[in-house]
């Protein structure tokens, strides 16, 4: 019986199980998108295997990845034979992905001007009807190590503590640091809370020898840069 099974290929093994397999034989880039979703959900049904399942998700969605990529987890969860488990691994997968091909755009990135810092950030701000603070990270060259949320708070605001700026920028050996939070309401104008914060953020880089190099406010289409305006 030993013999018989290992001669067994995988055409007749249960779908839902080849992925699986040809991943371990192949290798990963031989397998299809609905193959690799399928690995994420694990099985299928009675009625529909995991490749079926995600073959019938990705025409949904115009078999585009990216497409999938913008969807919640509640959205997924409305396909039947999607539960909220597995929508979370595929979610938190293709996250990973849109990671990985944003920190290898962002690493070969030199900041030269406000505007090469507002083209980092303009998609992280993009639509969004609340306040959140963002810090690049810049090595000694200026190249973008990464950026990191900070805070996010209502429409109206949101509070950034100097203390958590610098200790983010600090584990992830940050040389220089550019400051960056949205104005929802499209008001480029910088408060005075804005003015005092980066006031006190400059005088403590200079202390801590991590010099912040501009604080950019944002909109949708706009940004306001106090480096530019002689601010800092």
């Amino acid at each position: 019986m030993d013999d018989f099974s290992d001669k067994i290929g995988i055409k007749t093994w249960a779908e839902e199980d080849r992925p699986r397999e040809k991943m371990l034989l192949n290798g990963r880039r031989y397998l299809t998108d609905a193959e690799l979703i399928a690995i994420l959900i694990g099985s299928g049904s009675q009625l529909e295997t995991a490749v079926d399942l995600s073959k019938r998700i990705l025409r949904f969605y115009q078999n585009d990845i990216n497409k999938l990529a913008q969807v919640s987890i509640s959205d997924l969860m409305k396909f039947k034979g999607i539960g909220e488990a597995k929508a979370i691994s595929i979610v938190a997968a293709l996250e990973l992905g849109r990671r990985k091909k944003e920190n290898e755009k962002e690493n070969k990135i030199k900041i030269n001007s406000s505007k090469d810092a507002f083209n980092v950030l303009s998609a992280t701000f993009s639509d969004l009807n609340h306040e959140e603070f963002w810090i690049i990270i810049l090595n000694r060259a200026n190249f973008v190590l990464g950026k990191q949320l900070i805070s996010k708070g209502g429409r109206a605001g949101t509070v950034a503590d100097p203390k958590i700026i610098f200790k983010t920028a600090i584990e992830n050996n940050a040389a220089n640091i550019i400051l960056a939070h949205n104005h929802p309401s499209g008001n480029l104008k910088p408060s005075e809370e804005d003015i005092k914060l980066t006031k006190k953020m400059v005088e403590n880089g200079k202390l801590l020898d991590l010099p912040i190099l501009d604080h950019l406010i944002i909109t949708n289409v706009n940004y306001f840069s106090f480096a530019d305006e002689g601010l800092i």
